[in-house]
């Protein structure tokens, strides 16, 4: 058996290693997808009020905060047993909205242009957002002030860009002013013009890469999320469904307090990120995708005259259920259409400067269970706790976990299709890194990173001998 190990993964947000595994013909039987650090969220919140997990749990990521506020808040509503006013619900629709759009952008001109924009075989050294700057300043630029805006939503509703405590149980601390309203929306028609230019340069990439579609993570799965009662897309309310790669809906109408009942959790010696599965097919055949391919995968439209236009093009040239993890960059590029679309309409609506913000209530439930599409996926807060309303038991499942099969699998195909021999040509590791990146994990949910780490990737033969290596600084 021989082995190569990528360690870590570059432009990712967290840090982890791939280890690819060679039989004695030189062809891969399986790759890994290791995360080997660990924080323990769910352990030390144990103990603690229900009313400072909001603010709290936002703390797990500097990436996806919003995310973990919302998730948060949602379980604390179940355990006040409230329905916060509409108005309340509206401004985090809003904040969310932003947080995708942010985070999307990050990932799709941060992280991922560079390999589309100057090449899967370029320089390391400048195959990065700064590469892209000094290949093509207009678009980095666009693409950087795209990011500012959903960054600037966050901090006009929440006060600060990064951990914003607040979405409390309830509600919300305070609305958006008619300042702040108007400031954001002279942004979006510059928005709107990136996300286009974006989407239409990507659109000529797949056109010309039809490689990348076929190769990157394209097998049969399950695929879940959030959509309406009536089957729309959704990010923060709503209920769980489950489609297959033929768009046969497997499991529809689940409230969020019901997860468990179709979803398990498992482990593996070899990764502190545990691997979800649609419980009734078992494990690991129950292999389910998230974020922003499922989602779009699961609804029958967005609700948005821009975005739904965009999805169909998108069912066409996916012929149907899109199944390629390649496409999670078109993907985003149509939600954060979407989410331009959607941010419009709330900051037009009256009930952004209502002061109708909060519902007051004590500990009413032992338990609660809220649930938002963050940008990379369906997340769960599940919280159980005491009269008192103290902690007793804390879940969290990860939108980056419930990715965690389709990323072994995905990392496996990649590695199979461009690994030849015992050489490991610089092109081939960044295709096996990229089959990550199509997922813009975010492991600063589940992990801990300290500082900067090199890249060695090691080639041993059946015998164990050394007999390739490759180093990034």
């Amino acid at each position: 058996m021989q082995r190569i190990v990528i360690d870590p993964v570059s432009r990712i947000e967290g840090h982890a290693k791939i280890s690819i595994h060679l039989n004695e013909k030189g062809e891969v039987s399986e790759a890994r997808f290791h995360v080997a650090e660990f924080r323990g969220f769910e352990r030390f919140c144990v103990g603690r009020p229900f009313w400072e997990m909001a603010g709290l749990s936002a703390r797990i990521c500097g990436i996806c905060p919003v995310s973990h506020l919302m998730a948060s808040a949602k379980a604390g509503d179940q355990i006040m047993a409230v329905r916060i006013p509409p108005a309340a619900n509206k401004l985090r629709r809003l904040m969310n909205l932003g947080q995708i759009l942010q985070s999307h952008a990050l990932s799709f001109f941060h992280l991922s242009a560079p390999d589309f924009l100057l090449g899967w075989d370029s320089d390391p050294a400048k195959r990065n957002v700064f590469g892209l700057i000094a290949a093509n300043p207009e678009l980095a630029r666009a693409g950087i002030r795209l990011r500012q805006f959903g960054q600037e939503i966050i901090e006009h509703l929440g006060g600060k860009k990064i951990h914003p405590a607040w979405a409390v149980p309830g509600g919300v601390r305070v609305g958006l002013s008619v300042a702040s309203r108007e400031h954001l929306q002279g942004w979006l028609p510059e928005a709107r013009t990136t996300t286009f230019q974006a989407l239409e340069l990507f659109k000529s990439y797949l056109d010309n890469h039809p490689e990348e579609i076929d190769n990157f993570g394209n097998f049969l799965s399950l695929f879940m999320g959030l959509v309406t009662p009536d089957g729309l897309w959704e990010h923060h309310d709503g209920v769980l469904r489950f489609v297959d790669s033929n768009g046969r809906v497997v499991a529809d109408g689940i409230e969020a307090s019901r997860y468990q009942e179709v979803i398990g959790e498992s482990v593996e010696t070899w990764s502190y990120l545990k691997s979800p599965y649609y419980k009734p097919f078992g494990y690991p055949r129950g292999m389910y995708r998230v974020g922003p391919l499922a989602r779009l995968n699961i609804c029958t439209r967005i609700g948005v005259p821009l975005a739904d236009k965009e999805l169909i093009e998108f069912r066409q040239r996916a012929g149907g259920i899109a199944i390629s993890s390649f496409y999670y960059h078109y993907a985003r590029l149509i939600e954060m259409v979407a989410a331009l679309e959607f941010i419009e309409q709330l900051l037009a609506d009256p009930d952004m400067h209502s002061d109708r913000l909060r519902a007051e209530a004590g500990i009413n439930q032992l338990e609660g269970v809220g649930v938002s599409e963050a940008p990379r996926g369906t997340l769960f807060h599940h919280y159980q706790v005491d009269k008192d309303g103290m902690l007793q038991k804390v879940n969290l499942i990860i939108a980056t976990g419930q990715n965690n099969l389709p990323m072994h699998r995905t990392v496996t195909q990649i590695a199979q299709r461009y690994i030849k021999g015992t050489t490991i040509p610089e092109g081939m590791l960044n295709r096996v890194e990229a089959g990550i990146r199509a997922f813009d994990p975010c492991l600063s949910c589940s992990t801990h990173a300290y500082g900067q780490m090199p890249l060695k990737i090691q080639l041993f033969n059946a015998e164990g001998t050394l007999v390739d290596e490759v180093s990034r600084s």
